[in-house]
């Protein structure tokens, strides 16, 4: 198993599984031996992660990519029905935007430049109407507040109280629509 050791200025030992291996976070003053120890005294906690993230693979693995025509699809809805919900959310966030586009990503849900342009995964077409609007409220929100400091989170959940519920469907189950697009050859 790869274990990486990432040495700073913390006070405690951590671990996590990262890129297939694992990632321990250590102060600068621990020892290589006292790393050991605190990783052998994880053994349950790393084999049950290990067990989980092997069958979380296994999973997308088992995904039947979308067709070019059902991808077409979901692009052309997505421009039918984004703009509809941008309108509707951006006078309750209090902005105005410039152009929507509808892309395909595999690390985006959606993005909004400097110039008030946002841009939005097809993909969300296949997560449900409120997990969407999330993430058009986030998106509208980054017109005031560009960075997800407490006060863009504030303003975020003036808007959509019910954020952090919309934000964990998409923690769980993004993986499984990203592993969607067809793979890349």
């Amino acid at each position: 198993m790869d274990i990486q050791i990432l040495r700073s200025r913390r006070k405690t030992l951590s671990m996590e599984l990262k890129d297939g291996g694992v990632l321990v976070r250590a102060p600068r003053w621990v020892s290589r031996e006292e790393i050991d120890r605190f990783i052998a005294s994880h053994q349950v906690w790393l084999q049950k992660a290990l067990a989980r993230e092997a069958r979380r693979q296994a999973e997308l693995a088992a995904v039947v990519p979308l067709t070019p025509e059902e991808l077409d699809d979901l692009a052309a809805r997505a421009r039918a029905y984004l703009p509809q919900r941008v309108a509707f959310y951006a006078p309750l966030v209090g902005v105005d935007y410039g152009k929507i586009t509808i892309r395909r990503q595999r690390a985006r849900w959606g993005s909004c430049s400097a110039q008030g342009n946002l841009s939005f995964n097809c993909l969300l077409m296949l997560a449900p109407p409120a997990v969407l609007d999330s993430v058009v409220v986030h998106e509208l929100c980054h017109r005031k507040v560009m960075d997800h400091s407490p006060r863009f989170y504030q303003l975020l959940l003036r808007v959509m109280p019910d954020y952090q519920t919309h934000h964990q469907w998409l923690k769980q189950n993004g993986p499984a629509l990203i592993a969607r697009l067809p793979r890349r050859t």
